[in-house]
């Protein structure tokens, strides 16, 4: 793990073995992120469990709920990859820089784009 890295609280954080974790990473650890063996995680990664209402009214209330995050084995995040709460990607998936993760993805993919897609299956 590369200096800077910035989580809430560090107690929810799981990781697994030889884990790599460049510079300027954010987990955003109000829920577990479990990191499975073997991934590599790069520069400007965030990863975010707090999810808000969208109703103002009740997001003006302070109200906020945090869902897990879980990375399954021999994953490859690129630079700036966002990953948003309650996402579960498989094992063996590359996640192509910029990305931005917001629903479960299957293993053994090439996931790309904004919102993120499976491009394709290894």
């Amino acid at each position: 793990m590369l200096s800077p890295f910035t989580a809430d609280y560090g107690k929810n954080i799981k990781l697994g073995k030889n884990v790599f974790v460049n510079i300027n990473n954010y987990f955003m650890d109000g829920a577990s992120i479990e990191i499975g063996d073997h991934v590599f995680i790069g520069p400007s990664c965030g990863f975010y469990t707090a999810n808000h209402p969208l109703n103002y009214t009740r997001r003006n209330q302070g109200l906020e709920k945090a869902l897990p995050i879980k990375v399954g084995n021999n994953c490859w995040f690129g630079a700036n990859v966002s990953v948003m709460p309650g996402v579960t990607i498989g094992a063996g998936c590359v996640i192509a820089a910029g990305a931005v993760v917001t629903k479960n993805m299957p293993e053994n993919s090439l996931i790309a784009g904004v919102p993120a897609k499976v491009i394709k299956n290894n």
